[in-house]
């Protein structure tokens, strides 16, 4: 959870929760506070939604700042806006927390640049599946609805949601937040200096959020308890269930080497992935040995090998966001054995992926303190000692 910086403002909320935002986002365009915004825009199809990059304040009319599902992950979108250079405008995003830690993630990785973007959260109650929006939209809203009035994810919910201890202020530059004070309003909550000035820039003549922090973060810590322990739960459930290599094959027995998960990943960004690559093709005469000697094997082959190598590569910047599971074709709970792997790796190196702490990324960055340590452990690992003096 974020401290406040500064003091939070008030928004009322006698026409809900969206319009006071979209209200609210409108004035920081039209007072020069911000240069444009990056927000959800239904598609015309009406069965899912799009990043939108805009300065004009009348679509605001038409955005939606908490959609009900995910279809691409935010932080790919601050990713193609700002990888190559900063630019000069000012850029505020009003994303889901997963989406807001994987991009100050990929801003550790060089693939996002955080100088110009201010960075926008809320409380968030967990998002829709997305086949299960795309298959019925209307009936969707609704579930999305009731978990918007609770604060909580209901049944209907992604399952990396159900377990999402990550949902409410992240380390963002301003945080919206309503969790058990929506009847009396909505607090715009200043995450860091950068929005403690922006709103003093707007200045906003609304009441202090004095009265209402107490109580919004008393809901917060409620809901937290909650998900903890339904956390606790489903980690419980998938050690069992990937314990040892046939724990693994028959949890990834259905996976038909798509490689969806890795697509829809915010972290996997590279151009060209090793199991995508020529080098990692077997040729027919190595198949067939392996077909000898085992018995058989299954086509397509080192589908393990995909999942595991993955896991090596960005576990410790795993957010939890589930899309690759919500990715896969056959249902596979991709998210369920990230989630769990990520918090082990994480805990090991007393990291926490999506914080905006001035931590390095582990294994990216080398103290000079660290290398007698590394020296040591390659001269014990060589035959007689072997000394690099």
């Amino acid at each position: 959870m974020t401290e406040t910086t500064g003091i939070p403002v008030v928004l009322k909320t006698d026409n809900g929760v969206e319009t006071p935002v979209r209200e609210f986002l409108g004035q920081m365009l039209d007072s020069g506070a911000v240069d444009a915004l990056i927000m959800p825009l239904k598609v015309p199809s009406g069965d899912s939604f799009a990043w939108i990059l805009l300065n004009d304040a009348g679509m605001l009319d038409d955005a939606v700042p908490f959609p009900a599902v995910m279809p691409v992950q935010g932080a790919r979108a601050l990713r193609s806006l700002t990888r190559k250079e900063k630019g000069d405008l000012t850029v505020l995003a009003l994303m889901r927390p997963c989406e807001i830690r994987a991009g100050i993630e990929l801003s550790k990785l060089g693939q996002v640049n955080t100088d110009n973007l201010i960075l926008a959260t809320y409380d968030c109650p967990g998002a829709i599946p997305l086949q299960d929006y795309v298959n019925d939209p209307e009936s969707s809203e609704a579930s999305f609805k009731e978990m918007f009035t609770t604060g909580e994810p209901g049944e209907n919910a992604k399952p990396a949601c159900r377990t999402c201890v990550n949902f409410s202020a992240v380390d963002s530059d301003l945080h919206f937040g309503f969790l058990g004070i929506s009847d009396e309003g909505m607090l715009v909550i200043p995450g860091s200096t950068r929005g403690a000035e922006l709103l003093q820039k707007m200045d906003i003549q609304s009441e202090t959020g004095d009265k209402l922090l107490p109580l919004w973060k008393s809901e917060v810590e409620s809901i937290l308890k909650k998900r903890t322990a339904a956390r606790d739960i489903a980690f419980k459930k998938t050690e069992s269930d990937i314990k040892g290599f046939s724990g693994m094959l028959n949890v990834f027995s259905n996976c038909i080497g798509c490689h969806n998960c890795q697509s829809a990943c915010p972290i996997c960004y590279c151009r060209l992935c090793y199991f995508g690559s020529e080098a990692s093709r077997s040729n027919p005469e190595a198949l067939m040995n392996q077909a000898i000697k085992r018995g058989g094997i299954s086509l397509p082959p080192e589908r393990i090998m995909f999942h595991t190598g993955r896991l090596a590569h960005m576990s410790l910047s795993c957010v939890s966001c589930g899309q690759c599971s919500d990715a896969c074709p056959v249902s596979i709970p991709v998210a369920d054995v990230f989630s769990f792997v990520a918090e082990q790796t994480q805990s090991t190196f007393e990291y926490k992926a999506g914080r905006n702490d001035g931590k390095p990324l582990p294994l990216r960055d080398f103290k000079k303190s660290e290398l007698p340590g590394v020296h040591e452990l390659v001269k014990d690992a060589e035959p007689g000692g072997a000394s690099h003096e």
